[in-house]
């Protein structure tokens, strides 16, 4: 032995996807018209409309918003296209549904952005920890635009990886 180290991991040929790099980080909200409901079941149109005209839409401003009813009640969807309307302009995005949904929605657009022709015939580790709160949205996403492209995925740390996908393509 001569004493000289050998590092494997950066000898591999793997390519670390840190998701962290694409993390969409405007605010989230959540209106849930629930909360305008008469006796927490029915929609009142002229009320609802009274609402939306008073609402204070500002708060919304530069942010994400998810729109949902949380209870078992038929709102029309007009509703939901009010709500839209009035956020036309303030939020930078809107979606029906929960806040995991808005979460789905813009992990897949800002994964949109990811050049995958870049990761053709190569070993992909997508890093598996960090300091901020990337959701399975995004790594099921991720895996959705790899899968086929890439030589295998891995999951992890390129020390410690799970895999993932290997391709069934032999090169």
């Amino acid at each position: 032995m001569d004493g000289v180290f050998t590092n494997k991991v950066a000898s591999s040929g793997l390519i670390t996807l840190n998701l962290e790099d694409y993390y969409p980080s405007s605010n989230r909200k959540l209106i849930d018209i629930k909360d305008v409901l008469y006796l927490g079941q029915v929609l009142k149109e002229k009320d609802f409309r009274e609402w939306a005209k008073n609402h204070d839409w500002n708060q919304y401003k530069d942010t994400s918003v998810a729109i949902t009813c949380s209870v078992d009640a038929i709102i029309p969807f007009w509703a939901y296209m009010i709500v839209v309307s009035n956020l036309s302009g303030i939020a930078l995005h809107t979606v029906f549904g929960d806040l995991n949904t808005l979460d789905a929605v813009l992990w897949h657009n800002a994964l949109a952005s990811v050049d995958i022709e870049s990761f053709r015939n190569e070993r992909v580790v997508v890093k598996g920890c960090g300091d901020m709160p990337v959701s399975a949205a995004a790594y099921t996403e991720i895996t959705q635009l790899l899968a086929g492209v890439t030589k295998s995925i891995m999951y992890g740390e390129p020390c410690s990886t799970v895999p993932v996908y290997k391709s069934k393509h032999k090169d």
